[in-house]
């Protein structure tokens, strides 16, 4: 639908930089592998893994004037009737944020949990942490232990896509940022 600078502007416009990938990468993701997608209408803009066991949502965009009327509820639902696992990344509330415990809620709202025993610290460029809560949904109960084995997956498979080429370094050290909380 809209050109890579148009798309990419959306989410960047929505969504803290630190979440951002450089626009570069998320075009090979897009390009080069078969299992990230891109869904963009003039009503949402979705970037996702679909694995074979499980779903990583990276991105969601409800755009402001559909916000509110459902559209996030029918794409979540979509997702929900492959049967799988989902998981996706949200930021803790920031008090400077009310797009953050509006998004915390829309999650609950539709049946995600957050994965409570897990600890994801990330960092951004300049090498400062920051967490990031692990958000899932699933057809059956399951372990959390499986919701970090997928986890650990994604961030490979997908933030750790060709992130030395765009970054220098890892976007996550996976020895480091996914733990078990004490």
């Amino acid at each position: 639908m809209g050109s890579l600078l148009e798309w990419y502007e959306k989410l960047s416009d929505y969504f803290p930089e630190h979440e951002m990938k450089h626009p570069q990468q998320l075009k090979e993701l897009i390009e080069e592998n078969d299992y990230y997608h891109k869904e963009e209408t003039d009503d949402y803009l979705m970037l996702y893994a679909d694995f074979p066991s499980f779903v990583f949502i990276d991105y969601l965009l409800v755009t402001s004037n559909t916000r509110g009327k459902g559209m996030g509820t029918k794409i979540l639902d979509r997702l929900k009737a492959k049967g799988k696992l989902i998981i996706l990344e949200a930021e803790p509330v920031l008090p400077k944020d009310s797009d953050s415990e509006r998004r915390l809620r829309f999650y609950y709202r539709n049946g995600f949990k957050k994965a409570d025993l897990i600890r994801y610290v990330r960092r951004d460029e300049q090498d400062e942490p920051y967490t990031m809560h692990v958000l899932y949904w699933s057809p059956a109960g399951i372990p959390q232990a499986i919701v970090l084995e997928k986890m650990e997956l994604a961030c490979d498979e997908i933030h750790n896509f060709r992130s030395k080429r765009h970054y220098g370094r890892e976007l996550v050290d996976l020895d480091e940022a996914l733990k078990w909380k004490h």
